[in-house]
């Protein structure tokens, strides 16, 4: 009887099956990179339109922590916005994903004003930029 019972119990959870795998997200492509060339710095990383369009973007750092001043994008439409991005962000450390306004943009360029987080580190760091189509 209690085989019977813990088997009536069981069937239902597996006529259910497994639960939905979790929504894909979009992978992220790399569009740029640009070095902290001294104690600070301001960069450009220039994208272009044949680049294609992107609806969220992230800065990922590598080999010494940066800290971000201030960031700007700049849309194939002219547009210019300023974008949210962590004042400090450590080496392996990524920003969040920033989600463009507007849906896909083109993205022309991303201005960067920032410095190295620890000016005694002899690593040159680098932030590369990837965004999601």
């Amino acid at each position: 009887m209690a085989l019977a019972l813990t088997v009536s119990l069981a069937l239902p959870m597996l006529a259910q099956g497994p639960p939905p795998p979790p929504p894909m997200r979009a992978p992220m492509l790399f569009l740029g990179m640009a070095h902290v060339d001294g104690p600070v710095d301001h960069d450009d990383i220039k994208v272009g339109r044949y680049a294609g369009r992107y609806h969220s973007i992230v800065l990922r750092v590598r080999y010494a922590p940066i800290r971000f001043d201030h960031v700007v994008i700049h849309y194939g439409d002219g547009y210019a916005q300023p974008l949210p991005v962590n004042a400090f962000i450590r080496a392996g450390g990524s920003s969040q994903r920033i989600v463009l306004p507007g849906g896909r943009r083109v993205i022309n360029s991303l201005e960067l004003w920032y410095a190295r987080a620890n000016p005694n580190n002899p690593n040159k760091p680098e932030v590369r930029l990837f965004g999601a189509p």
